[in-house]
């Protein structure tokens, strides 16, 4: 059996190959995104009729930033984005970044003053966590992440407004996607074709807050 180190090797070097070859990695690059994820946005937006001109978004752990470019493309310059994240994220015209935790009270109070007193029409979360490759540990922190995006969304969407959170199948997911259900008119799974295969990543898409 070849040594640890020589696997480990050999693992990231398929992991960069398959990368730098992957297409939604050249689509990016092409049409200037700052990673691939912006496609799993672009393709969720349209199935789910979710970013129209001139809304009011919240993009929670924004950083690199492909959300909030799709997003800035898709609510002009009449709507509003805050980009919220522990990170620092390089500026993107007509998008308020905030860095700092999302629940703690000095970051909400600049997301408050940011949004002018204006209600939120959509949250998008894309975060995740760290992987420490303990496979409970990483599942339980994914849906804490879910968990804390929808209560943050409790506090912010408007009536009728929508929220999109990365979860990740596994233990607690579908009591995970219940408590979703119970605060929204419908409630979608969705899996990007822009999503690797092997990624157990889902996007749970709440539609009409407030009206289940």
């Amino acid at each position: 059996m070849p040594p640890k180190a020589t696997r480990k090797h050999r693992s990231k070097k398929g992991w960069m190959h398959e990368h730098v070859n992957d297409h939604w990695v050249q689509e990016a690059k092409r049409l200037g995104y700052r990673s691939r994820a912006a496609f799993k946005l672009r393709e969720l937006a349209e199935r789910d009729a979710l970013l129209r001109t001139g809304m009011t978004v919240v993009d929670l752990g924004s950083a690199p930033g492909s959300w909030s470019q799709v997003l800035r493309e898709r609510v002009g310059s009449s709507g509003l984005i805050v980009a919220v994240d522990i990170l620092p994220m390089d500026p993107i015209p007509g998008v308020a970044f905030i860095q700092g935790d999302f629940r703690d009270d000095p970051t909400l109070q600049a997301l408050e003053a940011a949004l002018g007193g204006r209600r939120v029409d959509l949250v998008v979360s894309d975060m995740a966590p760290n992987l420490s490759g303990i496979a409970s540990a990483d599942q339980a922190r994914a849906i804490y992440l879910g968990e804390v995006a929808l209560e943050f969304a409790g506090r912010w969407l408007q009536p009728g407004g929508d929220l999109v959170i990365k979860a990740f199948q596994g233990a607690g997911f579908p009591e995970f996607q219940r408590e979703m259900q119970g605060h929204f008119e419908k409630t979608y799974a969705r899996k990007p074709k822009s999503s690797r295969d092997r990624s157990p990543e889902l996007y749970l898409v709440g539609k009409g807050f407030g009206r289940a």
